[in-house]
């Protein structure tokens, strides 16, 4: 891959972004190649300092970005800016509405300074109603649908990752990639906006859609009526667990085999899937008290014999060891904010036969100050002054860890 270009070789983005939704954005144009460039206040991102469940969001979508250290609310610091914005394709923001604009740093003011330059806005809401409202991914989570199809009934619960955030991030940077084609034709930028609250939406198309269709709506998904009838978590005789597939009739026959019920292929009760569906409230219990008396081993050799769709039930912390994405290169060293080294997952696809390399580490808080503010053209005083008066700071070496 280090012998391969990347596609976003050549293009400059530059980001004022913060939490997930903005630098997930701007984690994947990096990773395709961009030279991704965050500017975060001399004090750092407060991202950096998050700690409980938000103390992984700096290290694992901050990869392959250099830092700029800056005061934009100084006159000075915003003049800086300025000057690397017009050396850039690419400003990603996500901060609430109207504090780019405050700052002077809004896409109207940009376009006449760049004509053209993309502006990719992530946001809580797109125009309309709501579009004043703060948003978070829980947020949009119990407004969207998405809590109430995921927890029990009366139980809304939010997903077990910041699900939107990320995909708001990712379609801000479809929509670059995108305006980067329109470019080409036109000449010109554009602005892209993605919401998170939209986001949310699109993930419960199908149910909406189901509703439409069938009339009933759709219930949460730990009541719903599934549409197999094997397709559950079961336990082992160990006491593991293991989630189990048979969606297809001819895996049905295969499923019967491995476990020797010739009584179950035979019953014609059971032959097509929406009559095993029906018949889920006797035929889910024989199968729960089949399976238990195999090991967890057994039963994935079971399931691998009759080319069933089957999972451990795996916890985060154990994919750092995952012999697959291990042994295809799905995971990267990467700095922690102590220094230490730890391994992150890429993007999960593949260009021109390899992953996408990990080429920076998450960088120190202004760590490419003096690199970045040269290369926008600002002479060796210039940036000496900003770095004097406090209103940049460059910082060297692994030390960006909380202060």
């Amino acid at each position: 891959m280090s012998a391969t270009r990347l596609p976003l070789d050549g293009i400059r983005v530059v980001e004022f972004v913060h939490m997930v939704m903005g630098p997930t954005c701007g984690l994947v144009l990096a990773d395709l190649g961009a030279e991704v460039i965050k500017v975060e206040p001399v004090v750092g991102d407060n991202t950096r300092r998050l700690t409980g469940s938000g103390a992984g969001f700096f290290p694992a979508l901050n990869r392959n970005k250099k830092s700029l250290a800056l005061d934009v609310t100084d006159p000075a610091g915003r003049s800086a800016a300025l000057k690397l914005i017009a050396t850039a394709d690419i400003v990603t923001e996500n901060f609430r509405p109207g504090a780019m604009e405050s700052l002077g740093l809004g896409y109207e003011d940009l376009k006449r300074l760049r004509p053209e330059l993309i502006y990719v806005s992530h946001k809580g809401f797109l125009a309309g109603p709501y579009q004043e409202r703060t948003a978070l991914d829980e947020v949009v989570q119990m407004m969207a649908g998405l809590a109430y199809m995921t927890g029990p009934p009366g139980r809304p619960l939010r997903a077990g990752s910041s699900v939107n955030d990320i995909m708001g991030g990712m379609f801000g940077a479809i929509g670059a990639l995108a305006a980067l084609s329109e470019r080409a034709r036109t000449g010109t930028g554009g602005r892209i906006d993605s919401g998170l609250f939209e986001n949310c939406v699109l993930l419960m198309a199908q149910h909406m859609l189901q509703f439409a269709v069938t009339g009933q709506p759709a219930a949460p998904m730990p009541a719903r009526v599934a549409a197999w009838g094997i397709y559950d978590v079961f336990s082992a005789s160990d006491g593991t667990q293991i989630f189990l597939g048979v969606v297809t009739d001819t895996q049905w026959r295969s499923f019967c085999a491995a476990l020797a019920r010739a009584d179950w292929s035979a019953d014609a009760r059971l032959a097509t899937n929406p009559m095993r569906v029906a018949e889920r409230s006797w035929l889910l219990p024989q199968v729960r008290d089949e399976l238990q008396r195999r090991t967890s081993n057994e039963l994935i050799e079971l399931a691998t014999g009759a080319g069933l769709p089957w999972a451990p039930i795996t916890r985060p912390e154990d994919l750092l060891h995952d012999p697959h994405l291990l042994g295809s290169g799905g995971l990267a060293p990467v700095r922690l904010p102590d220094g230490r080294q730890a391994v992150a997952p890429l993007l999960p696809l593949a260009w021109q036969g390899g992953r996408l390399p990990k080429r920076l580490d998450p960088p120190g808080i202004g760590e490419h100050t003096i690199e970045v503010l040269a290369s926008a053209g600002m002479t060796a005083p210039e940036i000496d002054a900003l770095l004097a008066s406090g209103v940049a700071v460059q910082l060297r070496g692994p030390a960006f860890a909380r202060r």
